[in-house]
């Protein structure tokens, strides 16, 4: 998948969905699936591309696939003459169709659209509010949900003053029609944008009309009991430790995924080693607690203890339902708070997997939670903590085994 900072490397002409898409929830599905072209597939690969005027020469990296793509005979310069500096996070990212590279045309030779996901960074609130905004979704996680749909392109709109002053009319002209050479426009019925967030989403079907682009409106979705989705529900489960609502309004189990990075090594000590995951500063913690997590690892496992229910080596289902996915699950427990039973100040995640061994440091984790067993708490002791562990420990493998 290709991604950028800047309209000027946008691969063209495109079909854009268009929204911050925060958590990539069942919601925000809705309106990314009017504009994909294809289904997901096996090679995946993922290309990043800076908004810096400096120039680099894709036919010669040996990093980027060779089919990546020769633009049709449109306006845009192809890859190799974009501005921006690129770099490939092949295996960070999935997946491409077999036999359907990012080219220009189609198969009857006619210009294709590449399906794009217009977003914009740093988030509106962010940039209005001046204070930093905890994300259920940091971008690698967001790239890996969007390729993990067919998605072809994310760009990521610097929101800036001048992009904030642009009028309805003027974003349309400039950014959708101009840069990006939008032919298809997919948002949310209750999309708000340009100054001041005047324009609506009919307001944008209108303008858009004026230069023959389809606009399609997602509807507003409910879940469970009249439960609107939306990403702000999605924080205020999490915040309550009520995971129920939260993976609902996802459509997927919430995620942390994170670098496994040196920790102080405590829980080795009481016979319960951990792996501190060093997530995103940007990304929103759910509730201080304890949770029964499945966790993946992205190059492979290592070894693991003994055979057992809780060590499952197949094809999960995958972050988004419906698509294939190749990563194994080995089930535990995770810490998410600041241990105040060893006086810890700083909120860290740290998993402990169940009947497994194994190097990780280095590794990249992604431990998806599953239940919510108990809030974070201070013992009186680490021998109280050691027999709360391996209760929590009981209770999670008992559960996971059972919702398997």
């Amino acid at each position: 998948m290709w991604v950028t900072s800047s309209c000027t490397a946008a691969l063209t002409p495109t079909s854009v969905a268009l929204g911050n898409f925060d958590g990539l929830h069942l919601g925000h599905r809705q309106v990314v699936q009017p504009i994909l072209n294809r289904s997901p597939g096996p090679n995946s690969a993922t290309v990043f591309a800076s908004g810096q005027n400096t120039r680099s020469n894709v036919d010669t990296d040996q990093n980027l696939p060779r089919e990546y793509p020769a633009i049709g005979e449109n306006d845009s310069a192809a890859p190799s003459d974009r501005a921006g500096t690129s770099h490939n996070f092949e295996g960070l990212i999935g997946p491409r169709a077999e036999g359907n590279s990012l080219s220009g045309r189609d198969s009857d030779g006619v210009d294709r659209l590449y399906s794009t996901v217009v977003t914009f960074d740093p988030h509106p609130q962010e940039f209005f509010t001046g204070q930093p905004k905890k994300l259920l979704t940091p971008l690698a996680e967001k790239v890996e949900l969007l390729a993990a749909m067919g998605v072809e392109q994310l760009v990521l709109l610097p929101f800036d003053r001048e992009l904030a002053a642009l009028t309805a009319c003027e974003f349309v002209e400039e950014i959708l029609v101009r840069q990006l050479k939008a032919s298809r426009i997919s948002v949310g019925v209750d999309f708000r944008f340009g100054r001041g967030r005047a324009g609506t989403a009919v307001d944008l079907q209108s303008i858009a009309a004026g230069y023959g682009i389809d606009v399609a409106l997602a509807p507003l979705h409910n879940c469970g009991e009249g439960d609107r989705i939306s990403s702000s529900g999605i924080r205020e489960g999490l915040a309550s430790g009520d995971l129920t609502r939260a993976n609902q309004l996802l459509g997927r189990p919430y995620s942390l995924v994170g670098t496994v990075v040196g920790g102080q090594r405590l829980g080795r000590t009481i016979g319960f080693p951990t792996a501190n995951i060093e997530l995103p500063p940007e990304k929103f913690l759910p509730r201080f607690g304890v949770y029964a997590v499945r966790v993946s690892l992205k190059h492979g496992w290592e070894k693991m203890k003994e055979e057992s229910s809780s060590y499952r080596w197949e094809n999960p289902k995958s972050l988004i339902p419906g698509t294939p996915s190749n990563l194994s699950f080995v089930n535990g427990v995770v810490n998410v708070g600041c241990r105040p039973t060893v006086d810890g100040l700083q909120p860290t995640v740290e998993v402990h997997l169940l009947d497994w061994s194994g190097d990780l440091y280095g590794k990249t984790l992604s431990a998806s939670l599953v239940e919510f067993l108990r809030p974070e708490q201070k013992f009186a002791s680490l021998d109280a903590l050691k027999t709360q562990i391996q209760t929590d420990c009981d209770i999670a493998r008992s559960l996971l085994t059972a919702k398997v």
